[in-house]
């Protein structure tokens, strides 16, 4: 039999194809119109396919070579930041035969219409150069698109069956391509035990399948091209589009992190499945701030492992996040004289959290209902928006573990200090946080308020996910899209674009928040381009980025942004074309990107908690000069990975990087050991493995007393696998507030 398909009155035919002439845009051929009825149902996608593309087929598209000689052109002059890539999405699927061998389908899709597809028959068999072979034919087949068509593929969707023929494809699409995988279940005819449950999906060609997938796949990101945030019922965050996104294996993780800091995680992960423990963590918000991005990433990880954990948040109200952003900032002393929180705001508080306690988790199902009603075995509180949370479930299950985790810095001098805005609003926490069995805070004993027990105290840095979209390594042609993207952002205000690599730049990733000490880093740039013209007029100065993403709890962003835009007006108008200040929405290969090609990363907070984003440039070897506070000093090893200097002290900083810019020797000297000098304990692994520890020992009924300790050290002496002579770990030793 053979599979012939004809062109309609007024369409032209390409290769058996129909092609439409109303829009020029390509169809693709209808599924045999009559099954061969003795093909069993799974392999007739399978039969479908080799009677449609004998012979296979390629992509069809002919890029346009005006269009791809300007992009060389622009590329070759101004760097890989300035051609723009088209942004297409991707479907994938594929039929099996009984002979090792598979039909593999790529629609390509726009974000409207189907542009092209190939069809290719491959062999499966394993090699001593493959484990995957789907995996590295649509690799290829995508990278090879992009490049010719001058494109960026964002997403790509797959069914779930192809899943589990290609267990790779997905995390390489991810780490290799930069192109977000979506599992998609294939529709069912019919539904109820009475039905037969005819499947669409095995009566459509393996084509029509891969439309499909393409077609489904762009529902799930939004218009900043970013997946979809999904909060589900009760509030409980689905990450990864609902567990859609398989971005990463186990394996990824392991390859991640050292043998003992895995070892000693999985130790926890088997006691608690063997006990069946049930973890619920509790933040403010799903999105926006470093809480959120470790959640995501700790989240992920413990699904992949099988361990049961959950994710809650509540449900933003109007005016809460203003009352909890200035709780905050007086907590850390960065708010205005005299601001403080009345009685009225703390009950706004109060009622909200009790209002989403009562309707969404002590509900019948909740999380907060008792363990032997469903609920979790061991709870973790986040950050002061939540600790109303406490009280409320020790009084109906108080044996329940629960755990209070600060992410902040906090006055410890003034919260027990009476008569400041530090002690009213400490005391207002402390109330409930009171209740809760452990205090866990940033390794800085001054963010422990005296009042709080010793005995309770346990020390844990902020982590981030060396995986993910801030963290993962992107290939030139990635970073030269979201390059791209920020130069776009940047002329629809008309703010100074980017010219790397043709100039360097230095670079502050923050959110724009009143402890961020971005008047300094204006200062300090404007101090070192007075030095660097002393020292030589002749050496070409680099730009200034100061850049962050909004959070959906963080009012201050658009004050901040003001300020620092009228301070650059008025009393640095000379340096605006040098200086790039850009308040970004959330995209986090973008902030990848510029981390990436930076030449000297700043972080000159005022007050600060720990701080991860150092770690994160550290990471990539970048020389990064911070101010000595908070966690910074445990992350920059000063005169080896980096300089410290006291807050406020901009004209040091000035003179670092005039030390950085000008000594090439220096500066490679301190990248190269910045590769090498960052710990696990700052890592997913690192971060799941403390909190793992702590939901089993507190779940087995043993509970913890730390006494000030480090949660890290506790697990891995409990596992067995106590730190080594010169393994990689933070300093035991602290920095100051």
């Amino acid at each position: 039999m053979s599979h012939q398909v004809h062109a309609p009155r007024g369409h032209a035919a390409l290769d058996g194809v129909p092609l439409d002439a109303s829009d020029g845009r390509i169809t693709p051929p209808s599924r045999v119109p009559t099954p061969l009825r003795s093909t069993p149902k799974s392999l007739r996608p399978y039969v479908f396919a080799l009677m449609a593309f004998k012979h296979g087929r390629h992509f069809q598209t002919k890029p346009s070579k005006l269009r791809a000689r300007r992009a060389s052109i622009l590329a070759e002059k101004e760097g890989p930041f300035a051609p723009s890539l088209m942004t297409l999405y991707a479907g994938i699927a594929a039929a099996f035969g009984e002979d090792d061998s598979a039909v593999v389908a790529v629609a390509i899709h726009d974000n409207t219409y189907l542009v092209d597809f190939s069809v290719q028959t491959i062999q499966l068999k394993e090699t001593a150069e493959t484990e995957d072979p789907i995996a590295d034919y649509v690799l290829k087949e995508l990278e090879r698109y992009e490049h010719v068509n001058i494109a960026k593929f964002v997403g790509a969707g797959l069914s779930t069956e192809l899943l589990k023929k290609a267990p790779r494809l997905c995390s390489r699409l991810w780490l290799d391509l930069d192109i977000i995988p979506i599992s998609i279940v294939p529709e069912l005819e019919g539904y109820g035990k009475e039905s037969k449950a005819r499947s669409f999906w095995t009566s459509k060609c393996v084509d029509e399948q891969a439309d499909s997938m393409a077609r489904k796949c762009i529902m799930h990101f939004g218009p900043s091209l970013a997946p979809l945030l999904q909060v589900g019922y009760r509030g409980v965050v689905e990450i990864d589009s609902g567990g859609r996104a398989h971005i990463l294996t186990t394996e990824d993780f392991k390859r991640s992190c050292d043998t003992p800091t895995w070892d000693a995680m999985i130790h926890f992960v088997n006691s608690l499945k063997k006990l069946g423990t049930k973890i619920a963590f509790f933040s403010s918000t799903p999105q926006g701030g470093g809480v959120a991005l470790m959640r995501h990433a700790l989240v992920r990880l413990a699904d992949l492992l099988g361990v049961d954990l959950s994710w809650y948040v509540p449900k933003p109200k109007p005016g809460v996040f203003r009352i909890t952003k200035t709780i905050h900032n007086i907590l850390q002393g960065v708010a205005e004289p005299g601001v403080c929180i009345d009685a009225q705001e703390k009950q706004v508080l109060v009622d909200w959290i009790e209002d989403n306690a009562k309707r969404y988790w002590f509900s019948p199902g909740g999380p907060l209902r008792p363990p032997e009603e469903g609920g979790a075995d061991v709870i973790m509180i986040d950050d002061p928006q939540m600790p109303g949370l406490i009280p409320l479930i020790k009084s109906i299950t108080p044996n329940r573990p629960v755990l209070y985790r600060s992410h902040i810095q906090i006055r410890g001098d003034l919260a027990v200090k009476e008569g400041t805005p530090q002690a009213d609003v400490w005391q207002f926490l402390w109330q409930n946080i009171k209740s809760a069995d452990m205090f866990i805070s940033h390794p800085i004993p001054s963010f422990v308020p005296g009042n709080v027990p010793a005995h309770t105290v346990a020390y844990l840095p902020a982590t981030t996910d060396w995986l993910d979209g801030l963290n993962k390594d992107l290939n030139e042609w990635d970073q030269g899209y979201y390059g791209h993207i920020y130069n776009e952002q940047c002329h629809a205000i008309r703010m100074t674009q980017l010219k790397w690599p043709l100039k360097k730049y230095i670079i502050q990733i923050a959110r724009f928040d009143p402890a961020k000490g971005i008047p300094d880093v204006i200062r300090s740039y404007a101090e070192f381009r007075s030095l660097l013209t002393k020292y030589d007029p002749e050496i070409e100065a680099p730009q200034l980025v100061i850049c962050g993403n909004g959070s959906v709890d963080d009012p201050d962003g658009t004050i901040i942004l003001d300020q620092t835009m009228h301070t650059l007006e008025h009393k640095f108008p000379h340096l605006m074309s040098s200086i790039s200040v850009m308040r970004l929405a959330p995209n986090d290969q973008l902030l990848n990107t510029l981390l990436s090609a930076s030449h000297i990363v700043l972080q000159l907070s005022t007050r600060e908690g720990f701080e991860v984003k150092v770690s994160e440039a550290i990471h990539k070897g970048k020389p990064v000069i911070a101010t000595n506070c908070g966690g910074i000093p445990l992350q920059v090893q000063h005169g080896q990975n980096g300089f410290l200097v006291e807050p406020g002290d901009w004209r040091a900083v000035a003179k670092h990087l005039l030390e950085l810019w000008t000594d090439d020797k220096l500066y490679e000297t301190m990248c190269a050991y910045a590769k090498v000098s960052v710990s696990d304990e700052v890592g997913t692994v690192g971060n799941a493995l403390a909190w793992f520890y702590l939901a089993d020992k507190w779940a087995n009924g043993k509970g913890i007393v730390p006494n000030g300790r480090w949660v890290n050290d506790l697990a891995r002496e409990e596992a067995g696998i106590p730190y080594r002579a010169g393994e990689n770990r933070l300093p035991r030793s602290f920095g100051h507030a």
